[in-house]
């Protein structure tokens, strides 16, 4: 099986599975994985679940299970970088765990045993991706650069002012991706990963949160999608 595409969000999974005409349903490690075409190519595609164990379960079941050989993820986040606003896209560089300390055996931020605190994505797959969602999105401003990831919703300005203190080119804030980065690179499998920012992690972050998802980064990560696997 080729191209795993991951969603963190029922309704942007939906819209991903609308673009798969043979999609069926197989169900592994609580999760429902859904196996088609689309462009035809070989596709799975699931939703992540939200945090970082539920998405290095994901990953690994898509791995061990599926056998996909390069990951997509498709989500939103809050952005934290000067000019990364409410609507537009970032296709990370890299993923970090902002939540992540083994301080004083470890440096702040490094993952125990690996001597790194971040993890790059594909090159080649996420030059294909940011070409993609620009494609997809004319008029949308695409960013790209560091991630970072944590198992908290960042949602109160003073944490937002924290992060970006401690983290200045970090670009925005999620919940999965370092998660799926790490996987990746501990399976050699290329990964790349798009998020709309859906706010700016502050007070004012859960404000039509819901609504935001439904009407558009849905549409956002299905016309992502869809451009990336057209012109594969």
């Amino acid at each position: 099986m080729g191209l795993a595409i991951v969603s963190a969000m029922h309704e942007e999974l939906a819209a991903v599975l609308e673009l798969m005409p043979d999609e069926h349903k197989q169900l592994a490690a609580g999760r429902e994985f859904w196996l088609g075409h689309l462009h035809g190519q070989e596709v799975v595609a699931v939703l992540s679940r939200v945090g970082k164990v539920a998405a290095a379960t994901t990953a690994t079941a898509l791995i061990e299970r599926f056998g996909v050989t390069r990951m997509v993820f498709t989500g939103v986040a809050g952005g934290l970088g000067p000019g990364v606003n409410v609507g537009d896209v970032v296709v990370a560089d890299s993923f970090m765990q902002h939540d992540m300390d083994a301080s004083p055996v470890f440096p702040k931020y490094e993952i125990p045993l690996y001597g790194m605190s971040r993890f790059a994505t594909d090159t080649a797959l996420s030059a294909k991706l940011a070409q993609a969602a620009e494609r997809a999105l004319p008029g949308v401003a695409v960013h790209r650069g560091l991630v970072l990831s944590g198992d908290r919703f960042v949602s109160t300005t003073l944490e937002c002012r924290a992060l970006q203190a401690a983290l200045p080119e970090a670009l925005a804030v999620e919940m999965e991706g370092a998660a799926f980065a790490q996987v990746c690179h501990d399976y050699g499998l290329p990964f790349a990963a798009v998020r709309t920012i859906s706010d700016r992690a502050d007070d004012d972050a859960h404000v039509d949160f819901a609504r935001f998802i439904r009407e558009v980064a849905s549409r956002h990560s299905a016309a992502i999608v869809r451009e990336l696997l057209a012109a594969s």
